[in-house]
């Protein structure tokens, strides 16, 4: 396989983390400051429970979007991949500029 390839595999990998809409707001939340698990889910929307977030975190930490560090007890998280946050704010941004919804379905040419 040429490298081309292999990253757009790799692309592909983590716009699939990022396609679970818990999983892409667990990530937009730690955008906007680092967090334990309790934190994220009442953070996250409220509708997550703890064991939900847990499982979430533990998939986008082994796809590399997202770090921890441990402070005494609690197990901090933040996305620590700065191409990561532009590009979920630069689709976010584009998106909520729109005068209308972009329609699910929707093929590309």
């Amino acid at each position: 396989m040429d490298r081309s390839a292999e990253v757009l595999d790799e692309t592909a990998a983590v716009f699939g983390l990022l396609g679970s809409p818990p999983r892409l707001r667990i990530v937009w939340t730690l955008l906007h400051g680092e967090s334990d698990v309790t934190g994220l889910a009442e953070r996250a929307g409220g509708t997550l429970a703890l064991p939900t977030v847990s499982q979430h975190l533990s998939r986008l930490k082994r796809g590399g979007l997202v770090r921890s560090r441990r402070e005494g007890r609690r197990i901090v998280y933040f996305v620590d991949d700065p191409d990561v946050v532009a590009v979920v704010r630069l689709v976010v941004a584009q998106l909520s500029a729109r005068s209308t919804p972009l329609a699910t379905g929707v093929k590309c040419p």
